[in-house]
């Protein structure tokens, strides 16, 4: 594996950095900042419990209302030099000489009392230390956590590595109310003592004194304990002269237990009385499980679901636990949404399922999301079914590169590791990931943010996709990419990737490089030979019916010609599709109405094939049906739109069409998401701007506009489908502004027959799809008779004519339109009603 340090430059790339400082910044204020406020929190009710009782000792000492005693506390604090704190303990233990703080209890009976030692043979950080800790066990929420804290701030340092308080119960019995340093299967099988205790219990309650056992219970009975011979103190838990219950502090091994342990331990456990008034922890229902996750070092979970509502509540969280979610959980609200306010939903699903298929549960990350103000996320979330009622819930706080490389590898297999970090640190490649680049090994590796020149410029957005949802949506995902080998060869890697996270910070990425070039090619190859072989099976059947329905299709019968009204000369092409057998839907119409009007259309249906030809003529011969009512041309669209949606079979079409009056020249015109109509006036071409509506068959009972233009003498208005202006590497703007100017350039020519031919083959679109084209000229005076002239004294323009409209007939030619040509007398294709 070798290393790289990870550049940056590209938008990408400081996003992700941008990102990962504003998430660092982000989850330390929201996550750590939580347990740490907490912990201070709780540090400063201790401290102000403290320096409350000393004030109280003060008052009552000098006779002096409370507020002075704390204003005289503190200038005493300020002459001596100690913090307040140390001061108040001082002053607590000083006047607390008749307490067990420095007085030694008697020993049980059979052993000799030890003499009363003085105040000061108590050294002052010890006695502090027990203060501190006895006022922190006072404001404790539970018996518990009361136990936990004498046993952490003051049995601990005297050596003792377990505390155990009973509570006296009925019929002489006792009932474990909270431990600490211990197991909860230990706990779980000391948790009711029946009245035939062990007898070193026995006798502390009936003498009311402690029990000191430096050498272990021996024959005495078991007691709870790390080995037979390890030191143990059994003391009564006395209130009012009664005894209310039985404490028990173990050591790990023989201990001599000189007095000061033994006056430190008696005062403590006076407290411990005080801690009995607290909410007892509750029997473990699963007690292997909880010493299970207490020995984990990240966050675990036992929950249980309750009985009737079927919502599932904390049974009991480990330490790595209790630190991620901000500190212990109150006693009396111990729910998913307490503890987990922005996971709880998610969560509770995970626990339902997996309760009810009895399989464990996994998720990336809750939440899915990000929701604001949230602390980190729960990454590598794990629910097990534990019991009928009990799930086990297991997650990280800092994203685990071996976890997330897992999820990675598991998408593909046999593949190149990577791992990136965004915080300094360096790459790293397997390696087969060098091979995949064509890259020597004493190169160093590309990261993730700095593969953008290697990738094929088409696949640039990919690869921002890839680095935006690892950054910014912080979950894994995959793309695939061609990458451009140095000596300009293309390979097709995929690359699947997973966000390293500590809480809700993204470090970095591992994943893995799959080469699939020649999955690529054997899927095209596998593809060509399938095609070839259906092709050779069907060709005969094919090529039979491409021929009766072209025929049928592409040749609809032809109305007789007539010299169109109002002085216009039209000329109309249709050129096939390159392919010989991916015949089109387009279509064009110019006919004479009753009404002396003239219809010109044109329309191309969505597709290529047998069924487009035949919807492509149901709708040519539906508009000329239609256009006989006299009807506007946005009337008849509509219809037209209708006759889409019932006849089509789901097909979509464009089209426009216009109805030019001779009377004054106008031309009104709608569009049904056509192309715009080109106007050439004066040696200038510009196009008109179309009515902004759908295309045919979308939508039923849709109401087209109208546009109305003025055609004046010598204008010619071309309409055209999208196979003359469409490139396969161009938008359709450049497409038209191409139109434009090559219309500009032949305008001069006139005829409308030079100018379709000429735009022709000027080969303005390269898509092979096929094309049709109509241009329609009003003539100036005079330029009638001047063509007819022109056209008789050229025999050959007019064989030549003729050879075209015989092209035209077998799908090879153009196919001329102009309205004063004669009537040819056949369905060549020729006139104002050819179409293709």
């Amino acid at each position: 594996m070798t290393r790289s340090a990870g550049p940056a430059g590209t938008p990408a790339e400081a996003s992700a950095e941008a990102s990962a400082e504003r998430s660092a910044a982000w989850a330390d204020s929201a996550f750590a900042g939580l347990a740490a406020e907490n912990r201070r929190l709780r540090a400063e009710l201790v401290r102000r419990h403290l320096l409350d009782l000393a004030t109280g000792v003060l008052a009552v000492q000098l006779g002096i209302s409370t507020a002075d005693a704390a204003e005289h506390l503190t200038a005493l604090a300020r002459a001596t030099g100690l913090a307040a704190e140390d001061l108040s303990a001082d002053i607590v233990n000083a006047v607390a000489t008749s307490g067990s703080l420095l007085t030694a209890p008697g020993d049980a009976p059979g052993r000799s009392a030890p003499e009363v030692l003085p105040p000061d043979d108590l050294p002052p950080v010890l006695g502090r230390r027990l203060r501190r800790t006895a006022a922190a066990a006072e404001i404790a929420d539970g018996v518990a956590e009361g136990a936990r804290t004498l046993l952490q701030g003051g049995l601990a340092p005297l050596g003792a590595e377990s505390l155990w308080l009973w509570r006296c119960a009925e019929a002489g019995s006792l009932r474990l109310a909270g431990h600490a340093g211990v197991g909860a299967t230990e706990a779980a099988a000391w948790w009711s003592i029946p009245p035939a205790a062990p007898a070193p219990i026995r006798a502390a309650l009936a003498g009311n004194a402690a029990v000191w056992l430096e050498d272990g219970p021996a024959d005495a009975g078991p007691l709870p304990g790390t080995g037979p011979d390890a030191a143990r103190a059994v003391l009564p838990l006395r209130r009012r002269g009664a005894t209310v219950g039985v404490a028990l502090v173990c050591w790990p091994g023989p201990t001599e237990l000189g007095s000061s342990v033994r006056r430190a331990v008696t005062g403590l456990m006076d407290v411990a009385v005080a801690v009995l008034d607290r909410p007892e922890a509750e029997e473990p229902g699963a007690p292997a499980l909880v010493d299970v996750l207490d020995a984990l070092v990240h966050p675990g979970a036992l929950l249980r679901t309750h009985p009737t509502t079927g919502a599932p509540a904390l049974d009991h969280v480990n330490e790595a636990a209790a630190a991620a979610l901000g500190g212990a959980l109150p006693a009396d609200d111990r729910s998913l949404h307490r503890a987990f306010p922005h996971a709880h939903e998610e969560l509770a699903r995970l626990v339902r399922r997996a309760r009810h298929t009895r399989r464990p549960q996994h998720a990336a990350r809750l939440p899915a999301g990000r929701p604001g103000g949230a602390p980190g996320p729960l990454l590598d979330v794990r629910v097990l079914p534990a019991g009928a009622d009990r799930s086990v819930v297991l997650w990280h706080t800092v994203g685990d590169p071996g976890v997330a490389a897992g999820r990675a590898v598991a998408r593909l297999q046999s593949v190149a590791t990577f791992q990136d970090s965004l915080t300094g640190g360096d790459t790293v490649w397997s390696e087969q990931a060098y091979g995949m680049f064509g890259m020597s090994r004493h190169e160093a590796p590309l990261p993730l943010l700095a593969l953008r020149g290697r990738v094929h410029r088409e696949d640039g957005e990919a690869l921002t996709q890839l680095l935006r949802t690892l950054t910014e949506c912080r979950s894994g995902a995959q793309t695939v990419l061609r990458i451009v080998l140095p000596d300009g060869a293309v390979r097709h890697v995929r690359v699947a990737a997973e966000p390293l996270l500590e809480r809700d910070t993204v470090t970095g990425f591992v994943g893995v490089y799959q080469d699939v070039s020649a999955t690529r090619r054997t899927e095209l190859a596998l593809t060509a030979t399938f095609d070839h072989l259906t092709a050779v099976r069907d060709q005969a059947e094919l090529r039979h019916q491409l021929a009766l329905q072209l025929q049928q299709a592409i040749v609809p019968e032809v109305t007789a010609l007539r010299e169109l009204p109002g002085d216009l000369a039209v000329a109309a092409r249709y050129r096939p599709a390159a392919k010989e057998y991916q015949v089109g839907g387009d279509w064009y119409d110019v006919l004479p109405l009753p009404s002396g009007k003239v219809l010109v259309a044109v329309g191309d249906i969505a597709g290529h094939g047998i069924d487009t030809v035949t919807g492509m003529v149901a709708l040519r011969n539906a508009q000329r049906a239609l256009a006989f009512t006299g009807s506007p041309p946005r009337q008849l669209m509509s219809w037209l739109n209708e006759v889409t949606l019932r006849t089509g079979g789901g097909a979509t079409a464009t089209a426009v069409c216009a109805l030019y009056d001779p009377e004054d020249g106008g031309l009104v015109w709608s569009s049904a998401g056509h192309l715009p109509l080109l106007l050439i006036r004066d040696g200038r071409a510009r196009l008109l701007e179309p009515p902004h509506d759908i295309l045919l068959g979308a939508v039923p009972s849709y109401t087209y506009q109208e546009r109305r233009t003025v055609l004046r003498p010598g204008d010619t208005l071309l309409l055209y489908t999208d196979g003359l202006v469409e490139r396969r590497r161009d938008g359709l703007g450049t497409g038209l502004a191409r139109l434009v100017s090559a219309a500009g350039r032949l305008a001069g020519r006139g005829s409308p027959e030079l100018l379709v031919d000429g735009l022709l083959g000027a080969a303005l679109g390269d898509t092979d799809d096929d094309t049709s084209i109509v241009a329609v000229r009003v003539r100036r005076p005079g330029e009638a008779e001047a063509e007819a002239q022109a056209e008789a004294e050229s025999g050959a323009a007019a064989v030549a004519g003729a050879v075209t409209v015989t092209g035209a007939a077998t799908g090879t030619g153009a196919v001329p339109v102009t309205g004063v040509r004669p009537d040819a007398g056949s369905g060549t294709g020729t006139g104002s009603g050819a179409g293709g």
